[in-house]
């Protein structure tokens, strides 16, 4: 098979650092603005007790020994040469500022180059940001945010109950640019509300707001969340995986080359979930998106003319 035609978040590494660099999840007992009632009640409708990370380790743990079993599995594993300390459930700017310098402290280690911090668009802090730069500038390490976008529709961020808007999105990417940060962006395709245009739109914002990473995953439904419930009972219908995959590649034409993708596919525990992937392999939907490109013959940013303005006098 020839090479990806988008821009695979393994090749970023190797260009940035020089080195096989891993992930170390981090898992902290935090919680989420919209579960509390700061922004919302219950949470997103997608999000179960676990808040998107389904193999971390327990939060029982401490950081460091987070970092340290983990650390011993990959590098056995995978060779691995340096780190990065990957903050990943719920909302991780969503807490008591001293608690998070202590946590962001205590996860700036040797071989740790960044540390990678998962939140909400509407919870970015000037305050937390300072003092992110205070660590990176101290201890040399790369700082990137992952956003938690979805969609860049507002009427399925309501239905989503993300209780954050789209200008949250941007006004949050526009902060931590300033900062000299990275950003990744999550975005789920193949939502039931979605079309094309909103697809191709969340594309193009992405790219001129010049996001560095992008996730792309699908809808799956987790058991015990509201969506699982509203699935039980018929209220919306699921798109097919071939609509899922003209999706990513429709939103990949349409991205700016020069970001990074980490997946077009994700997963989560077959015990967890109500459905997830339409019963396929995510490995196998990523090989058959990469083979229908190839046959097809686009890839990542070929649409990506929007940029400098299409039109002339």
């Amino acid at each position: 098979m020839n090479a990806d035609p988008y821009y695979p978040y393994s090749e970023y590494l190797k260009k940035k650092y020089g080195k096989k660099v891993y992930k170390l999840p981090i898992k902290l007992d935090i919680t989420c603005p919209n579960r509390d009632g700061h922004a919302g009640i219950g949470g997103c409708i997608f999000c179960n007790e676990k808040g998107g990370s389904f193999e971390n380790l327990s939060e029982k743990y401490s950081i460091t020994q987070q970092l340290e079993k983990n650390r011993e599995y990959i590098k056995k594993r995978y060779k691995a040469e340096c780190f990065i300390a990957y903050f990943q459930n719920f909302s991780n700017t969503y807490m008591p500022l001293d608690a998070f310098k202590k946590f962001m402290l205590e996860a700036a280690k040797a071989d740790v180059v960044a540390i990678q911090i998962s939140t909400r668009p509407d919870c970015i802090h000037r305050e937390h940001l300072d003092y992110l730069q205070k660590i990176s500038d101290t201890y040399k390490v790369d700082i990137v945010f992952e956003l938690g976008v979805q969609t860049v529709n507002n009427r399925t961020l309501k239905i989503l109950n993300r209780g954050h808007s789209l200008s949250d999105t941007i006004n949050a990417i526009i902060k931590i640019k300033k900062y000299g940060f990275e950003v990744c962006t999550h975005m789920i395709l193949g939502l039931s509300w979605d079309d094309m245009e909103d697809v191709i739109e969340g594309a193009k914002i992405l790219s001129l707001l010049e996001t560095d990473q992008v996730k792309i995953h699908s809808l799956y439904i987790p058991k015990n969340t509201e969506l699982g419930s509203m699935y039980k009972r018929q209220e919306f219908e699921l798109k097919t995986l071939e609509q899922y995959k003209e999706e990513v590649k429709m939103f990949l034409r349409f991205l700016d080359p020069n970001i990074a993708i980490q997946r077009i596919v994700g997963r989560m525990p077959e015990e967890d979930s109500l459905f997830c992937n339409w019963d396929t392999s995510w490995w196998k939907i990523r090989d058959d998106i990469v083979k229908e490109m190839q046959d097809e013959n686009i890839s990542q940013g070929d649409l990506y003319n929007y940029k400098e303005g299409i039109l002339c006098i």
